[in-house]
């Protein structure tokens, strides 16, 4: 059962670097769904995404798995697939032992492999669908090119890459009317003023966000000719890429 996310609600002497750790562990489904707007209508998303895309006796990659939500969706998409299996990767073992709980808790024939490792590390092979839900930018700007054409590479023809991730956008304007909508959804929640400085503190140089354009220019360079923005709430969104 998820706690309610209080970890910041109380003045600390220094805030720390946000790390997804067991104090976010034990809060996260809270966490993430007071704090990233349209984050269920993606997750619900990606069982249809996987439903139409995935392709029989493939592999599916949920890179950046946290709790497993995106991979219980993936295997509601693979209902009426043959031969399918998952691998969700995290690099924090608090993630991975309660996703790994998460996933035994839904029987299903689907097989699930859970594992503890940095992603940049994982061969993609034989894949027909991989999801990076808000992961990417946890990454240093220097390694994402790197992983989007190992991504690419690993990838079927008629495969998907489902990027989500939160942007920031050339044009001042939009750009902060944007970012007060965000604050404004968050305050909606419930969150206070002290809770959402001190969040915001322990996520900089941590949570490095890219430009729209950015991405597509990225996932051009790797490979990808189909980039689509298929989902947008505020400064939240996901983006399709689908190889040839």
């Amino acid at each position: 059962m998820s706690q309610t996310d209080n970890i910041f609600s109380k003045p600390l002497d220094k805030v720390e670097s946000f790390s997804f750790d067991q104090q976010v562990v034990q809060v996260f489904p809270d966490m993430i769904k007071r704090s990233v707007p349209g984050y269920e209508n993606i997750i619900n998303s990606i069982a249809m995404i996987t439903q139409r895309c995935a392709i029989d006796n493939s592999n599916l990659y949920d890179l950046g798995c946290s709790l497993g939500a995106a991979t219980l969706s993936m295997r509601r998409g693979l209902s009426d697939k043959n031969g399918c299996r998952i691998i969700s990767v995290d690099n924090s073992l608090a993630m991975v032992e309660s996703c790994q709980q998460h996933i035994h808790a839904y029987k299903s024939d689907i097989p699930v492999t859970v594992l503890q490792d940095d992603i940049c590390n994982i061969k993609i092979e034989n894949a027909s669908v991989v999801v990076l839900n808000f992961t990417l930018q946890f990454l240093t700007p220097e390694k994402r090119l790197s992983l989007l054409t190992s991504i690419y590479e690993g990838l079927l023809p008629g495969g998907v890459l489902i990027l989500s991730e939160k942007f920031i956008f050339e044009d001042a304007k939009s750009h902060q009317l944007l970012i007060d909508l965000h604050l404004d959804f968050k305050r909606s929640q419930g969150y206070s003023e002290l809770e959402i400085s001190q969040k915001r503190s322990s996520l900089d140089n941590v949570l490095i966000s890219d430009t729209v354009e950015q991405h597509y220019q990225r996932l051009t360079e790797a490979g990808f000719k189909h980039n689509n923005l298929w989902y947008q709430c505020f400064n939240f969104g996901s983006i399709i890429s689908i190889k040839d």
